[in-house]
């Protein structure tokens, strides 16, 4: 075969490289009947009945205007629902040209890198969701990195993100920062989420806040509540359909930004990307509508609250190291000494199940995989309940704790 003309440095996301070896070893794909999804970011796409969650729409109305091209920065009614649930739920004050609609969250965040200015360097943690490492490197983004430890409960404080020492006067700092976080569930909110936003407001600062995991924390929580003045920041905030609206397949997202940034995107939207299905976009108006949004809101927070506290307590009571906040939908474990994730996950694989290796976020690693780098989360794991079913609890809990005293055994702990 001829030499490809693509790069070969595109790796998948780590997520999907578990993926991929998971339907090696066990011979079906992840999310099948008969597997065990603790590996996986997404949510519930059910009702949540136990708490009153409301239904989720089955069908959207298409007529002939709904097959002409989108425009470029998202649908006016879906841009002013979204204006409208922040301006609802957290006292803001934006308007419809504040956001920009995306398929889904992931390519808002792209582009925004992508069209980083060269003296706007990037703060990021450790350890992150994982497609920020391959979005940092494919948009060859300047970015820089924040500790995450056990030390500092991997929660570092806001000056971290904004420390100067070093830069010149030229450089600009803006983090880049999923909050609540994936994978470890910290949470920034109240007086520490306000600190965050005042320093970013600051001359020569800004962020990326991606509040994916918004509702998934009680209660729920937006930095656009503290904003002071958005069309004079570099404030990004990301949202989308994914997490809390239960909606992850129909693919949208968006960004809230000033009204030049949001300008800037559309520009590109009119180029690269062309704008977003119009179903999509008319079934997301669906999930906003205010009186559905403000059941699920309350559905989703206590609905995800009892899955924390609950599979909390059954890991505690194995003996595994607990660093998770209190937002998100997933647990940040730690392994004794003398166990790795890999060789955890190898075992689960074989019982149709797995987990998130903390390697894959960890944001320290080189990009193509390094056979000789030790990441020093090597014990560290994410657990994801988002997907489980509140029934299936007890069988997951006995599933784990077999492969994991199994381990702790052959290794003679």
């Amino acid at each position: 075969m001829a030499e490809s003309f693509l790069s070969d440095n595109c790796p998948p996301m780590g997520i999907y490289e578990t993926l991929y070896a998971f339907e090696d070893s066990f011979g079906r794909f992840m999310g099948e009947e008969g597997t065990h999804p603790w590996s996986q970011g997404f949510p519930l796409t059910t009702p949540l009945e136990k708490f009153n969650g409301p239904s989720i729409p089955e069908s959207i109305e298409v007529n002939w205007e709904d097959r002409f091209y989108p425009k470029a920065w998202g649908h006016p009614k879906l841009r002013e629902a979204i204006a409208n649930y922040y301006n609802s739920h957290y006292g803001s004050a934006i308007a419809s040209e504040n956001v920009m609609v995306f398929a889904g969250g992931r390519p808002g965040i792209y582009t925004v890198l992508a069209f980083l200015k060269e003296h706007v360097q990037v703060r990021i943690g450790n350890i992150e969701w994982p497609a920020y490492l391959d979005i940092l490197h494919q948009t060859k983004t300047n970015a820089q990195i924040v500790p995450y430890t056990k030390e500092n409960n991997f929660h570092p404080s806001n000056s971290e993100y904004f420390d100067r020492a070093g830069l010149n006067h030229k450089t600009s700092v803006m983090p880049v920062i999923s909050n609540p976080q994936n994978p470890s569930g910290q949470t920034r909110s109240g007086d520490e989420l306000k600190e965050l936003i005042e320093m970013a407001e600051q001359p020569k600062c800004g962020i990326l806040l991606d509040e994916a995991y918004e509702m998934f924390h009680s209660p729920s929580v937006s930095g656009i509540q503290y904003v002071k003045d958005l069309d004079n920041s570099n404030v990004f905030l990301a949202g989308a359909c994914t997490k809390g609206l239960q909606s992850p397949g129909i693919r949208i997202g968006w960004m809230v930004a000033s009204k030049k940034n949001i300008e800037t995107l559309s520009n590109y939207s009119s180029f690269g990307m062309g704008g977003v299905s119009h179903p999509s976009q008319h079934y997301a108006v669906k999930l906003l509508e205010p009186n559905r949004v403000k059941q699920a809101r309350k559905a989703v927070e206590e609905h995800y609250t009892w899955q924390r506290e609950r599979y909390g307590k059954a890991f505690e009571e194995m003996g595994l190291g607990i660093y998770t906040g209190k937002g998100g939908f997933y647990h940040w474990l730690e392994l004794p000494e003398g166990m790795t994730n890999t060789e955890l996950n190898n075992r689960l694989f074989k019982r149709g199940a797995a987990i998130l290796c903390a390697s894959d976020c960890d944001m320290g690693r080189p990009h193509s995989k390094d056979p000789d780098y030790v990441s020093p989360y090597s014990r560290f794991f994410r657990f994801s309940f988002g997907p489980l079913l509140p029934e299936t609890f007890e069988s997951d809990v006995q599933l784990f704790k077999e492969v994991y005293e199994e381990y702790k055994q052959d290794v003679g702990i």
